[in-house]
């Protein structure tokens, strides 16, 4: 069961990113490039961009050697920030559905000079993601845009794993 659990936070990380990233994309150019007026820094689309060409170097730590490991800085087009989210998504989806895959290197070995353990990645690809959606979603509210619901219970709700009971009081 516990491999399931860890599949459905990696789909609930994919939804929540696809959804922030969505929400994103019919901001105009001076909205995503604006400076923040929130307790977070950077621009939106930096931060969509950060988030995004991070879990595909995640992603890379977990199946390449380090020597195969080099920095990545393709072209920033931000019309293909979505497709780059959805191919590093699935990716990270396939190895934790296959948890061979990870059970399999006992230490991965970072560019900057660790050693890690492959689950630790993926806490950190969960926990990096939500970190970055969560200051994205605090600039869009200082610009009186209302983010998107990317919690664990609208991800249940969307997916029909959080259903009220018939005849209870929905009230906390």
């Amino acid at each position: 069961m516990p491999g399931k659990d860890l599949q459905r936070m990696n789909e609930h990380n994919n939804w929540a990113n696809d959804l922030i990233i969505q929400a994103c994309l019919s901001l105009s150019d001076e909205q995503l490039d604006a400076a923040a007026k929130s307790a977070t820094m950077g621009t939106i689309r930096d931060t969509l961009f950060h988030m995004v060409e991070s879990q595909a170097g995640y992603y890379r730590l977990l199946t390449l050697p380090v020597e195969e490991r080099r920095e990545r800085r393709p072209e920033r087009l931000f019309n293909q920030l979505q497709e780059s989210a959805t191919l590093s998504g699935q990716a990270l989806l396939n190895l934790v559905r296959d948890t061979s895959l990870l059970d399999a290197k006992r230490r991965l070995e970072t560019t900057d000079g660790y050693w890690v353990e492959p689950w630790l990645v993926i806490v950190q690809v969960i926990n990096h993601a939500t970190e970055h959606r969560e200051q994205i979603k605090s600039m869009l509210t200082a610009m009186g845009i209302t983010p998107p619901d990317i919690d664990g219970w609208s991800y249940g709700e969307a997916t029909h794993t959080l259903i009220p009971t018939e005849g209870r009081d929905k009230g906390g």
